[in-house]
This record gives C-alpha cells, structure tokens and sequence, in this order.
C-alpha cells in the first residue's frame, strides 16, 4: 500500500496496532465462522476508530478495503460503516460494492502490475486458521 501510494502521490495514515483492545471487542467470539458475529465485531471495532480519525482530522468521508474482500459479508461491513460514521457528525460511509463493474478485475490487474502480495484471508489470527483458499 506504501509503494501505491507513493507512486500517486497520495497520503497515508497508519493506526496505532492495539491487539488487546482488538482481542477485547471480538472476546467471546473466537469461534464463530466467517462472516459470522466475530467479524461484525471487528467491522464496528476497526471502522469506529477509523470514523473517529477521520472526524478529528477533517476527512468527510470513509470507506475500507474490507468491502473488496470475497470473504466478508458486504452487509456486515456496510452496517458497521454506517453504524460508526453515525457517531461522528460530518462523516459519512461510502458503502460500494467493490466486487462489482469490473473492479474486482481491476484489483487483480493491479496487483499483478504492481507485483502486489495477496493475502488470503483478512488478517485476523482466527480467520488464518479457516484455510481459505484462492480456489
């Protein structure tokens, strides 16, 4: 993403990694499946300190990679979006369908372009162990 950005020109904003605060808002659901309640929990956890950000540093609008992801639930993350931008006045969630009108297609080129790793799964230690495949 930083070699993307670069080579555009555009500005990045790394969060703070916090895994106990994450590991405290999916307790409980360490075992729920994909797409299950373990991931709308994440959504709300990663979107809310997103809306937050953009709030305190005058970004209007906000959207995620989550929502290119073959693996999550458009819903859950749409809901999550909106749900946080709610609690920041002058944020607004930017749903789309990024699977749809050729771009996931486009994502593929470009990460065949830019030689770009793809991982296959959204990062979450118990998503890893789903074994989810490119097939």
């Amino acid at each position: 993403m930083l070699r993307y950005a670069a080579l555009y020109g555009l500005e990045t904003v790394r969060d703070e990694y916090e895994p106990e605060a994450w590991l405290e808002a999916v307790k409980g659901l360490e075992d729920e499946p994909e797409r299950g309640r373990r991931c709308a929990a994440c959504f709300r956890f990663r979107l809310e300190r997103a809306a937050a950000y953009a709030s305190e540093h005058g970004f209007s609008v906000l959207a995620t990679t989550l929502a290119s992801s073959r693996w999550k639930d458009l819903a859950q993350v749409d809901a999550a979006g909106e749900e946080a931008c709610a609690k920041f006045p002058g944020v607004t969630w930017w749903g789309r369908n990024w699977r749809k009108g050729g771009l996931q297609e486009r994502r593929g080129q470009i990460i065949k372009e830019q030689n770009f790793y793809n991982q296959l799964y959204c990062g979450c230690p118990f998503s890893e162990n789903y074994g989810i495949s490119e097939d």
